[in-house]
């Protein structure tokens, strides 16, 4: 019996479709931030896409360059000069040139690709003798304040520190930030407690000869004391920092953003479960309580450590102001939060299963429903939030958010890489089109992200060669990727070319990296590592990578293919002189074998398709068999091995 929910997707519970910036508004808001400007006696301001935490996701409150621009992508930075003759300038990266494009009025604001220059750069060039930069310092990481900082002096100007922030004084209609109630990570899937966790730092403290560290990164503070909240959309992490001694005599402090996690007489949210496992562990105090800190004597003459690369500028200040000797280096809770415990192992591949479950009852539906072109980019976004809520209660668990808003791209918005579907912007699904949907649900033991491009069309329709060629090089990279053998120390920028090999030998590229880091119910997007170009951090066991080449052929179609892959020792092989690490493809989700040029592929690479083809059927179709008999028989067909489709 079918338990699927209504085949007319209603109203997204996570997703806003609407585009709330306003570009035609960024004249009128420039014209304002330079009178500003000129009363602060600014020549230039930088305004980069950041909070205080330098958070990824940002609370509407915190979403400046979008107000001031309509640009809404989740990277980026303006320079805005005083002078209202000369034009703002957007920088963005390969992710976001298409859309910056669109979203910007071109007149008053010119979209520059960091590839050509980078913002400093482009400053230097154009200050002069005895001017000024300005910027929020709470905006800017320490090690970019520091890279600024040289740029401006070798123009003979100077960089000041702006407080309060020029943007916030001129915005008048500021969204006010979300109460969110802090609860508890039950230590159960976090496979450690609060005070094995504070062990883990205290000790990586010791070893760098600090008395103590300075912990700025919402994940790492909520992945330190086991806490989660709905602060942010889509990343269920706290909006604190914390200040933790290497000496366990002394607790840590836990500075929480008072407005969204304090109430009104100054009580924190907390659900009891949290009090219980900071108790006699941390002291709570509101995050005004962090600018105490320069007065605070007891930091007088201590080491403590603070990471440039993610630490605000002001807290370096802060810091600086204390007496406190400042160690730079890494967030101590960087490479424990990286490397995966047993539990959250476990975790994320359980939550993978039910997001394969919803994968596949998502795609049956499409195949048919999108086959005459009724579908858009916005009811199939919707379809498939449905279904994984869905699914997840069906199978006993529950979807808390999706990992990021879908990206849902028909046709030529496929190749706009982080497209986001607004209202204005949405497209049916059309046949013979190829669809790229990239999506991802949080849940309470794991975080998914999976990437799957579909070609669009009635029973018999067939892909373009030119469409399967592409799709097949691309595939190609993501399966070298995939069974990569590799020795301990090796990096993410040493494994990126086995993603690009086959593109590169036809003159083709993609302009992002190949993989991010995961977090376990915490940022889709998370350090040290990465699988790119500039990817310096070396892989280590337990640590949970995205494995997304990709292709985009402007205004025809976008191709991405994802899994997320968990690092983990490897069989020595015989006469094998040294010990090997590899990867373990953790998502569940067949690949659309129609857009497979089979003829492309080795032996071995048939093998690896038709090898995990088999094992997602294994895994998935007892539970989708359960829920959606359609579903079970498409789940069926798409997994046939690949030899029948070259017999």
């Amino acid at each position: 019996m079918d338990t699927s929910v209504a085949d007319r997707p209603g109203r997204s519970r996570f997703q806003v479709f609407t585009d709330a910036a306003e570009p035609q508004k960024a004249g009128g808001r420039l014209a304002a931030l330079r009178a500003r400007m000129r009363k602060l006696g600014l020549d230039y301001l930088i305004v980069p896409r950041a909070d205080a935490f330098q958070n990824e996701y940002l609370p509407e409150s915190e979403e400046r360059l979008a107000w001031l621009t309509g640009f809404t992508g989740s990277a980026g930075l303006l320079i805005v000069p005083v002078a209202e003759g000369e034009r703002a300038a957007l920088f963005v990266d390969g992710r976001y040139t298409l859309q910056a494009a669109q979203q910007v009025d071109e007149a008053i604001i010119e979209v520059v690709p960091i590839a050509e220059v980078r913002p400093a750069q482009w400053l230097r060039e154009r200050l002069r003798e005895g001017q000024v930069a300005g910027v929020n310092p709470w905006l800017l990481t320490e090690e970019a304040a520091q890279r600024y900082q040289r740029a401006v002096e070798k123009a003979g100007a100077t960089l000041r520190f702006v407080l309060p922030d020029p943007v916030e004084e001129i915005w008048e209609d500021r969204p006010q930030p979300v109460l969110a109630e802090i609860f508890a990570h039950d230590v159960r899937l976090a496979g450690r407690s609060v005070a094995e966790k504070l062990a883990l730092v205290r000790d990586a403290l010791r070893g760098q000869g600090a008395d103590a560290a300075l912990i700025t990164a919402t994940d790492s503070v909520s992945w330190l004391f086991n806490i989660r909240s709905r602060a942010i959309v889509h990343n269920p992490v706290v909006l604190g920092m914390a200040l933790v001694f290497a000496d366990e005599a002394q607790p840590a402090r836990l500075f929480l953003h008072e407005t969204t996690h304090f109430r009104d007489a100054g009580t924190p949210a907390f659900t009891p479960q949290v009090l219980e496992q900071v108790r006699g562990l941390a002291e709570v105090l509101p995050f005004s309580a962090l600018q105490a800190l320069g007065e605070d004597a007891a930091l007088q003459g201590r080491r403590v450590l603070a990471d440039a690369r993610s630490a605000a500028a002001q807290v370096f200040s802060l810091l600086a102001a204390a007496g406190a000797e400042v160690v730079r280096g890494d967030d101590p809770c960087l490479w424990p939060k990286a490397c995966k415990t047993q539990a959250e192992q476990e975790g994320m591949k359980a939550a993978h299963v039910r997001d394969g479950v919803a994968l596949v009852r998502f795609f049956a539906w499409l195949e048919e429903a999108a086959a005459d072109g009724s579908v858009d980019e916005i009811s199939a976004a919707v379809k498939l939030e449905e279904l994984r809520i869905d699914t997840a209660q069906a199978m006993g668990s529950e979807l808390f958010d999706l990992s990021f808003d879908t990206i849902s791209g028909a046709g030529p918005n496929g190749a706009i890489v982080h497209y986001r579907v607004t209202t204005a912007s949405n497209r049916a699904l059309k046949p013979g089109e190829l669809y790229l949907v990239d999506s991802g649900g949080q849940y309470e033991d794991g975080t998914t992200d999976v990437t799957r491009t579909v070609f669009i069309g009635p029973a018999g329709m067939q892909p373009t060669a030119e469409q399967k060629r592409h799709f097949t090089l691309v595939l190609k990279g993501m399966l070298a990727l995939s069974c990569a053998r590799f020795p301990a120390g090796v990096k993410g920028a040493n494994l990126d070319v086995l993603a690009r090999q086959f593109l590169w030998a036809a003159g083709l590229d993609y302009d992002h990296g190949t993989g991010h880091g995961v977090g376990c119910f915490l940022n889709v997007h998370e350090g040290p590592q990465s699988i790119s170009l500039r990817g310096q951090a070396a892989l280590k066991p337990g640590m949970i990578t995205s494995n997304e080449p990709g292709y985009y052929r402007e205004g025809h179609y976008g191709i991405r293919i994802e899994n997320l892959i968990l690092c983990r020792e490897a069989e020595t092989p015989k006469d094998g002189e040294r010990a090997m690490l590899s990867f373990e493809t953790i998502t569940l989700c067949p690949i659309d074998r129609r857009l497979i040029e089979v003829s492309m592929l080795t032996t071995q690479e048939v093998a690896q398709v038709d090898a995990y083809h088999a094992r997602v059927r294994e895994a998935l179709l007892p539970h989708v068999g359960k829920l959606d008999s359609r579903a079970a028989a498409w789940l069926k067909r798409v997994t046939e091995p690949l030899r029948q489709e070259s017999a």
